[in-house]
């Protein structure tokens, strides 16, 4: 990877690096966060095996067909991983969905904000995306807040692929530059 590669993986204080396998406790973590049960879904992953596996369906696969998906957020003063954020194909969106999970013990100190600005700088740098959307849960007050915050502007409610109410955000490039 180049210099400028490397860099765009990378913020002041968090390093952006593709889920793996061995990312299974952390992704287990996260899906079983009652707050990532509420606001985005239940994806009934309760073991260390069945998290594996849908890194294996999900994430894995996403980078195969795609080149993107999700980045596990590792705090650079100690490494310690924050939770994830990144970018999802979705079937029904026409563009890919901006997503993003911090695990409860670190919410509150602009991890999340940062993460998903650096996720802008990839997705127009090195996948050169005209425009990404984001899906909210329109009771998720923090996550509406952090998406109006990094430049994403409201679109409409719409039902997810699970019949969930959403509300659709979007963020267009300015010709295809980075935020």
């Amino acid at each position: 990877m180049s210099t400028i590669e490397s860099e765009l993986f990378e913020t002041p204080r968090l390093e952006l690096l593709k889920v793996c396998e061995e990312d299974a406790p952390l992704l287990l973590a996260v899906w079983n966060d009652p707050s990532f049960i509420e606001h985005v879904s239940d994806r009934g992953i309760r073991t260390l095996e069945q998290a594996h596996k849908a890194i294996v369906q999900g994430p894995l696969k996403t980078y195969r067909e795609y080149g993107y998906g999700p980045y596990k957020m590792l705090r650079k003063s100690d490494g310690e991983a924050l939770g994830i954020c990144g970018l999802f194909k979705r079937d029904y969106l026409e563009d890919p969905d901006l997503g993003y999970a911090v695990l409860p013990g670190y919410r509150g100190a602009g991890y999340a904000s940062e993460a998903a600005r650096q996720v802008l700088v990839i997705a127009a740098i090195a996948f050169d995306l005209p425009r990404v959307k984001a899906l909210i849960s329109p009771d998720n007050a923090a996550s509406i807040q952090l998406i109006e915050k990094v430049g994403f502007k409201f679109l409409r409610r719409c039902k997810t692929d699970e019949n969930e109410d959403a509300l659709l955000y979007g963020f267009e490039f300015d010709g295809g530059s980075a935020p």
